[in-house]
């Protein structure tokens, strides 16, 4: 039964994706999630109350699936321009496969700030304090230019963030068809790399 129950439960995470991805939660309907799941909307409200609990048990899911990864990267023993280089692998690749991702946390952020808040203090960021001193270190050795080792981090994220925060307009704007620029997305992982290694190397 147990098995059944968790089988339901990632099926209507799969289904509710889908539906908050293409809609939006303003815009998604507890009764299209559950017909994308293939259950009744009572069983639905079995496993989630609301729209807004789903939509946070599915934000908090696809989160903590990231937030291990990037911290498992930025911990590593590699050296500085191999973590910038698999972050950009690693973070794309995800979002790539979770495009909701960005968008929910900044609707969050802005249509419900109490959650937002509550779930930052309370969720496992990825601790960057290594990456932070390795930088620093690389700078001591001479090896990198001076930089501000947190406006790295911020650029890191930054520059792998907004393409997918800001897909509609990009996509208009340099005219690509949705098959083109995903085709971009995953460019971006040599890319952003490239980019960041070469402005801050000797």
């Amino acid at each position: 039964m147990k098995k059944l129950e968790t089988n339901t439960e990632e099926l209507i995470f799969e289904s509710a994706i889908k539906i908050f991805h293409s809609k939006g939660l303003a815009g998604a309907r507890m009764q299209e999630i559950a017909d994308e799941a293939g259950i009744n909307k009572a069983m639905l409200h079995y496993y989630f109350r609301s729209k807004q609990l789903l939509f946070e048990a599915v934000f908090k899911k696809a989160f903590m699936q990231l937030a291990p990864q990037i911290h498992q990267v930025l911990n590593s023993e590699d050296s500085l321009f191999e973590k910038i280089r698999d972050f950009a692998d690693k973070y794309i690749s995800f979002v790539v496969e979770n495009r909701f991702l960005p968008t929910f946390i900044i609707q969050e952020l802005n249509n419900n700030p109490d959650f937002a808040i509550q779930f930052f203090s309370q969720a496992e960021f990825p601790k960057p304090t290594h990456f932070l001193n390795q930088i620093k270190t690389e700078i001591q050795n001479n090896t990198i230019k001076q930089i501000d080792p947190k406006q790295l981090i911020i650029d890191m994220f930054s520059l792998a963030i907004f393409p997918f925060i800001g897909a509609p307009l990009l996509q208009n704007f340099t005219n690509l068809n949705e098959e083109e620029y995903n085709h971009i997305l995953i460019e971006r992982k040599n890319h952003i790399a490239s980019m960041l290694i070469n402005s801050i190397k000797k």
